[in-house]
């Protein structure tokens, strides 16, 4: 993995598939690493930015669009993705640059219970946000509050780290009504959706009555058991989800 302050990389430049990978508020690039490695020995060159706000990049404005704005650069020279993951906020950032993708090529793109519409609960969870980068965890207590294993939980606390009250703030309340369910009605006719939404007894922030009903090429699964990280949990339940072509016997 080559790591900078702006992005994580694994697998070969050349490999036949390429990836991007978005992570979630507080997080950074390298909190990827397990799904990255699957991806990586699926044949994918595997591409993680860090989001403004995130990986000590500090910015000014936090609207959604402008953490889009900033991603612009992974597109350039019609640089395509067989496969874009977007987690939490990055779910919302995912779904908010479908007009990046080239329209000759087919991209998965799967959204890690995203939180579609919380301006009803958005006060909570910024109170939540900003008591868990000002109070940071150890690795111990997020072992025995998660169950995660001990590398993501070091990956985490890694992330949090590196994010301060400041950007909390501002994702917050540049985003304000928080609402991006409507992204989902008019999916392009190259992009196929699939929404992986978290258990909501264990902490989802995505609502199935959020997700609009009857929209081609969307799909939408709810993972039993599963808390808001899912790549912690359940990297293959992502990589199952991307429906990869099946060996041939």
């Amino acid at each position: 993995m080559h790591s900078s302050i702006s992005a994580s990389q694994w697998g070969s430049p050349t490999a036949p598939k390429k990836a991007l990978l978005i992570h979630g508020l507080t997080a950074c690039s390298s909190s990827w690493e397990d799904l990255a490695q699957l991806l990586a020995a699926e044949g994918f060159f595997v591409v993680a930015p860090n989001l403004l706000g995130h990986a000590w990049r500090r910015a000014t404005d936090y609207r959604v669009s402008s953490l889009v704005d900033d991603l612009q650069p992974y597109f350039i020279k019609d640089t395509f993705y067989d496969v874009v993951v977007g987690h939490s906020l990055g779910g919302t950032v995912a779904l908010s640059l479908l007009h990046f993708l080239p329209k000759t090529k087919q991209t998965n793109v799967i959204l890690l219970d995203p939180p579609l519409e919380i301006e009803q609960t958005l006060e909570m969870h910024k109170s939540w946000f900003l008591n868990e980068v000002t109070n940071v965890r150890t690795i111990q207590e997020l072992a025995d509050d998660f169950g995660w294993s001990r590398r993501n939980c070091m990956l985490h606390a890694f992330g949090v780290s590196m994010c301060d009250p400041t950007t909390i703030e501002g994702v917050f309340s540049h985003n304000r009504p928080w609402s991006f369910s409507g992204l989902l009605r008019n999916i392009p006719s190259h992009v196929n959706i699939t929404v992986l939404a978290s258990d909501p007894k264990v902490g989802a922030v995505c609502h199935l009555e959020h997700i609009p009903c009857g929209v081609e090429r969307l799909d939408v699964k709810v993972l039993p058991g599963i808390g808001h990280c899912v790549h912690y949990e359940r990297p293959d339940a992502i990589v199952d989800a991307i429906q990869l072509p099946k060996a041939k016997l």
